[in-house]
Order: C-alpha cells, then structure tokens, then sequence
C-alpha cells in the first residue's frame, strides 16, 4: 500500500467514526475543526453522511405524548399559571399532594427503560460493513456496504450472548440488505455478539453456522442513552 492509499484509509475510518459518533467530544471537535481548510476529511465526511442517511428510515416514527404542545405553549407564556386561574387552595393542596404521591409510587414501582444498543460489523480486514442497533426488544440491520453474494449462498444473521455454547439464528438476511427481527429466545443485551455468516440456499441445515463468518461485532450501550 503506497502512502497516498494509507493516507485516504485514515481519513476513510476517521470519516466513518465521526458520523457514527464514536469520536469523544475532544476529538470530535479536532475534526470539525480539520474540515474547514481539509478539503479531503471534509469529502470523506461527506460520502460516510451520504452512505448512512438510508439508516434513518430505521428509526420508527414516534407521535408526541399527549398534552405536549400545551405544556409547550404554557412554558412560553410568561404569566404564572395561578394569575390565570383562581384555585380553590386548600383543596387544591390536598389533591395536588395525592396526585404527587401517586406519580411518585408510579416511578418508584416501573421499571426503567432498556438502553439502546448498537455494534457496527466488521470484515475480517476491519472494514465497516453493517449498522446494528437494538431498541424496545427489536434489532435493526441495515447493510453500510452491500457485499454481492454468490447465487448458490445466501447471509445469515446470528447471536450469541454472553456465556452461551451456540449462537441462535436470527434469519436469513434480505437481498436488499435491511431487516428487522424481535428474538423470541434470547434478549439483546450490552456484550451480545452479532455476526453473520455464508450459508447454502435456505440457511443452515444444522440449527449453527456451517460457512465462514463474514461479519462480526459485539452489542454495546449507544451514546447518550
């Protein structure tokens, strides 16, 4: 490899992991940094944003919660709540404290929300091929570079979670390189090993990879949750 290839590798995988966001914020900010007079990172950070935009179409639409835009549109009026209305106080103490000690009982006894979950698949060369994020119970694929595969192989998606024996077969992976599957008898978790594997037509015969591993990566927490 000449020096301008290794060059244009470093700023490929720079690229790739300032828009995947695994840069820390110092870092990070030495890149934006960069861009501005380096024309080249500044490319390569472009052609990762075009690459990954399809992930978008991943993340399920979510309607706002009820009473959102009112609480919105309370926060930016700026005369107190008690000059527009006249609260009968007493009673109004009374009900306000067993509606907070309601809520509080509500908190205390719900269990908290799952953390999401991502891992990027490498290439044996350590290449990034496949994103691979996990939310609600639900794991999401979604191909960063297609690899063409042979007509007589199909890809096939597997987990393996810590201190399992065997990995359990999440299905075959589509043609168009996106899918979404809910395990039934294993749960996502932080350190669950993701990797996916040439199989014959159908997928493996025996319940366990027969083929090469073509991709792998380990689930770990997503930044910010």
């Amino acid at each position: 490899m000449t020096p301008e290839e290794r060059e244009a590798q470093n700023y490929d995988e720079l690229a790739g992991e300032y828009v995947l966001g695994t840069l820390d914020a110092r870092e990070a900010a030495r890149v934006r940094a960069l861009m501005e007079t380096d024309r080249d990172l500044a490319a390569a950070v472009a052609a990762w944003e075009a690459r990954l935009a399809p992930l978008q179409a991943l993340a399920p639409p979510e309607a706002p919660p009820p009473g959102l835009w009112t609480r919105i549109a309370e926060s930016l009026d700026p005369t107190p709540a008690a000059r527009r209305w006249r609260f009968p106080w007493p009673a109004f103490g009374i009900g306000a404290s067993a509606v907070a000690a309601g809520l509080a009982a509500v908190l205390l006894l719900r269990p908290a929300p799952e953390p999401a979950l991502m891992t990027v698949l490498l290439t044996s060369q350590d290449q990034p091929a496949w994103l691979v994020e996990s939310a609600r119970g639900e794991l999401r694929l979604a191909a960063l570079n297609l690899p063409p595969v042979a007509p007589d192989r199909v890809m096939e998606l597997w987990a393996l979670p810590q201190g399992a024996t065997a990995p359990t077969s999440l299905g075959l992976v589509p043609e168009g390189g996106r899918m979404v599957v809910t395990p039934r008898s294993i749960r996502p978790e932080p350190g669950m090993l993701i990797e996916i594997t040439l199989e014959p037509p159908g997928g493996s015969p025996i319940g366990r990879p027969t083929g090469p591993i073509l991709f792998i990566g380990r689930l770990q927490a997503a930044a910010g949750s």
